[in-house]
């Protein structure tokens, strides 16, 4: 006996949004962001381009979420640091994943196209900061504070500041391409920070 049902709506969508979120990926990643069209997603995905319009206002939305899509692959449900009791070596394996995960070429072409659209679209920027950024430093920040409950961090310590130096250099490093992204250097940058923050 044929199956009568009628295909379910939400599974289809989901599938059309995943094909496009996938899309925009792979366009970055071979034409780079200027290059890359709404247009072009569409004919990627398979899909129409009035079908992108429906859930994204611009080419810089869907490729935060191409983006947003990718990290939550990558990371799971929930982000959390790992707490062995030694903010040494806890910093040093999330550091040196972060190293990894900006030298991977995957990664690497979405996060330039989002920076790229953040630096001139303030709304977008605030997604950034609400949806992904904010999340991931309320977690780096947690289990820096389990680090000041164990002394192993000045009780005074502005924890955005900790971030910052933790983080900027490799930033600005992957930013300039000015320097090779290794272990090493993640290393280095953990050993610097706790240097300037310990009690």
């Amino acid at each position: 006996m044929p199956d009568t049902r009628k295909p379910n709506p939400a599974r289809r969508n989901e599938r059309s949004r995943q094909a496009i979120l996938a899309a925009a990926r792979e366009l970055i990643s071979e034409m780079g962001y200027a290059r890359v069209s709404i247009e072009a997603i569409a004919a990627r995905a398979g899909v129409g381009k009035q079908t992108i319009y429906r859930w994204w206002p611009s080419k810089g939305a869907v490729i935060f979420d191409s983006f947003l899509d990718l990290s939550r692959d990558a990371e799971g449900q929930g982000v959390t640091l790992p707490d062995t009791g030694d903010i040494e070596a806890d910093l040093k394996l999330v550091m040196r994943a972060t190293v990894a995960e900006f030298a991977d070429p995957r990664f690497e072409a979405p996060i330039r196209a989002l920076n790229a659209e953040i630096i001139n679209d303030p709304e977008l920027a605030g997604q950034y900061r609400e949806k992904l950024a904010g999340p991931v430093d309320d977690a780096k920040k947690a289990r820096l504070r389990s680090a000041q409950q164990a002394g192993q961090l000045a009780a005074d310590a502005d924890l955005d500041l900790v971030l910052e130096v933790l983080y900027a250099p490799l930033y600005q490093r992957w930013l300039h391409r000015s320097g090779p992204l290794t272990a090493e250097y993640a290393d280095a940058l953990v050993e610097v920070t706790l240097k300037a923050f310990r009690p």
